[in-house]
């Protein structure tokens, strides 16, 4: 019997993702599906191996890839040259990283102009005024651009800086978040500048009251190594009745490399993760392999703790470390991709260890 045929609106329907059959005709077009069967009466026809193969399609895009590179990385030879698709994406790789650093000054530029506060406003409005003269025909325009931005900048002299109010200004809108989590959320965002993190951190259902519930029982916090624990907030901790640990009990780790080879090489640091008390709170900003090996521990049964928080730093090993931690099942706040780092971790669990002294009765993040 042969399989029922699908249209190719039901084609789109079954693949879902907003596909629209506009979207199959063009990757018709571009080769990167191949050609449909046809009904009597011309109609596109299409069978599961096709559903399967724009599922592909639309998950490449959305992680980000060329539809040129969709099509080599879809070709069914086997004889493609590995090489070569590697330089054309790492060729990719470099075009997004120039687009962002355009997109990054552009961004620089607005929140030089809407992240003021209140008290250089009204210089904000005078700057407004000043680049609607502005003409820029020259190289003497560009001179008189950045006089401009000098003259903006002797405001800042006047008074120190109020972070909250011009978080007001650059924050998305966070009205589904809670109280207890837009305060996490803006900590992390001073502790690096860059408010495109909040699109990028992580916070599992459950973390918060986890956090909050294993601080006021005393939980030990263990960090991966001596920079981040040397970071936490020790004065708030001990009045929780905290104690604080380091897993690799190294001074002489200091970087994000020797903290990743001193766990690879030496068991006696995986030996100690097996160990690690349940309920307790494990910060890791360091190494990847830490945070792998943690979820390993947890998936085996050997070790359970009230809340990871995993923003190691890594290309390749801490990108899929946090994809596995969101994954674990166990409470977690990380930070997506490659950043992250020791500070984050640390300010992260301190936004946390504040929140829960400051207000102990809060109850807002439970109905998020």
């Amino acid at each position: 019997m042969t399989a029922a045929r699908l249209t190719i609106k039901e084609l789109t329907e079954a693949v879902g993702g907003n596909c629209t059959p506009r979207m199959v005709r063009h990757y018709h077009q571009l080769g990167i599906l191949p050609p449909p069967e046809r009904s009597r009466s011309n109609y596109r026809l299409y069978t599961q191996e096709n559903v399967q193969q724009l599922r592909r399609i639309v998950a490449l895009k959305q992680q980000g890839f060329q539809l040129s590179h969709i099509r080599e990385l879809l070709k069914s030879d086997a004889a493609i040259e590995v090489k070569n698709l590697t330089h054309q994406l790492q060729q990719q790789y470099h075009s997004v990283m120039q687009q962002m650093a355009r997109l990054r000054q552009t961004a620089t530029a607005l929140e030089g102009l809407i992240g003021r506060d209140r008290s250089c406003q009204n210089l904000q409005a005078e700057a407004i005024a000043q680049l609607r003269l502005l003409e820029v025909e020259s190289q003497d325009g560009l001179v008189q651009l950045e006089q401009l931005w000098e003259n903006w900048d002797a405001a800042t002299h006047a008074h120190p800086e109020e972070f909250q109010e011009s978080l007001q200004q650059l924050l998305p809108d966070l009205s589904n978040r809670s109280e207890i989590e837009i305060d996490l959320l803006s900590k992390l965002v001073l502790a690096c500048g860059d408010v495109s993190l909040v699109n990028f951190i992580r916070v599992g259902k459950g973390a918060i009251a986890a956090a909050r519930h294993a601080l006021t029982q005393g939980c030990e916090i263990v960090g991966d190594v001596a920079p981040v624990v040397a970071a936490c907030d020790r004065t708030r901790l001990s009045h929780l009745g905290c104690p604080v640990t380091t897993l690799i009990a190294d001074p002489h780790v200091s970087s994000v490399v020797e903290a990743e080879q001193a766990f690879w090489h030496q068991s006696q640091w995986q030996e100690q993760l097996q160990q690690l008390p349940p309920g307790c709170i494990f910060v890791v900003g360091y190494a990847p392999s830490v945070l792998i090996a943690a979820c390993d521990a947890i998936a085996k049964g050997h070790f359970q703790p009230a809340l990871i928080i995993g923003m190691p730093i890594g290309f390749s090993h801490a990108p899929a470390a946090k994809r596995r931690l969101m994954r674990s099942g166990i409470p977690y706040i990380t930070v997506e991709g490659t950043m992250g780092g020791g500070l984050l971790a640390a300010v992260a669990l301190n936004a946390l260890v504040e929140s829960t002294i400051e207000k102990p009765d809060c109850h807002c993040y439970l109905g998020k």
